[in-house]
């Protein structure tokens, strides 16, 4: 396997900082990028085909929730059947995050529009999923997950089928791995760009590792003065097995 380094919360920051603001790599296409690996890594859970699933994407209000509801839109154009839940209202969302959601109703796909209280724990189909999508809470949380965001990790908890998790696990600290409460217990995580230090001590709730490419240089890699291979030489998706290595 290449050489795979862990990043903290605060190298993380600076990766996307540089890439808006050196690179010319916008947070949309950043957000894009991860959004089309969840999708396509929902694609191989599911056997290599999605069409006729059905899908619940649990999206925040941020960047991770963007990425979520990113890999909705792909998954919808796939023929899975899509529930989206939203875990604060439309109007604190992040104009990224508020840009895909646009997307996502112009395609026609089933929203709700704040939790629990705008009626989807009554109609969403929770059991009959064929996998559930945590997309958030990203790598910047610091504390244990208040109103929405709790209601739906716990209900996400208590479902029968798979979770998949973006980034981190919604409710694990990025950095050194506190699970606080409630913390998703995902099946499987696609960490973006390089691991998170706090997968490593998180494990427990990690699940399946993979890392997705969301178009980082290694340039850029090389700046921050780490040490990276060409892991996306050959997929976009790179299983980590028993990261680390």
């Amino acid at each position: 396997m290449a050489r795979i380094p862990g990043i903290t919360v605060d190298q993380m920051r600076e990766v996307d900082r540089l890439m808006v603001e050196e690179y010319g790599v916008t947070l949309l296409q950043m957000m894009e990028n991860a959004g089309r690996g969840l999708a396509e890594l929902t694609r191989r859970r599911l056997g290599g085909s999605a069409a006729d699933r059905r899908i619940v994407v649990l999206a925040g209000k941020g960047n991770n929730g963007g990425g979520g509801l990113a890999a909705a839109r792909h998954l919808h154009n796939w023929g899975a059947l899509l529930q989206v839940v939203l875990a604060s209202p439309r109007e604190e969302m992040t104009a990224v995050a508020s840009h895909q959601l646009d997307a996502l109703d112009a395609a026609g796909v089933m929203i709700w529009g704040y939790g629990l209280d705008s009626g989807a724990e009554m109609v969403v189909r929770w059991d009959e999923a064929a996998v559930i999508l945590d997309a958030l809470l990203g790598y910047g949380l610091a504390g244990d997950p208040r109103g929405a965001y709790a209601d739906l990790i716990r209900v996400a908890n208590a479902s029968r089928g798979p979770v998949i998790s973006l980034d981190v696990p919604s409710g694990l600290d990025g950095t050194d791995g506190t699970i606080y409460s409630p913390t998703v217990d995902a099946t499987a995580t696609l960490t973006l760009a390089l691991p998170k230090t706090g997968l490593i001590e998180g494990r427990p709730v990690v699940g399946d590792l993979y890392l997705a490419d969301i178009g980082v240089p290694p340039a850029l890699y090389s700046r921050m003065g780490l040490a990276v291979d060409s892991i996306f030489a050959n997929d976009t998706i790179v299983p980590l097995g028993r990261y680390p290595v």
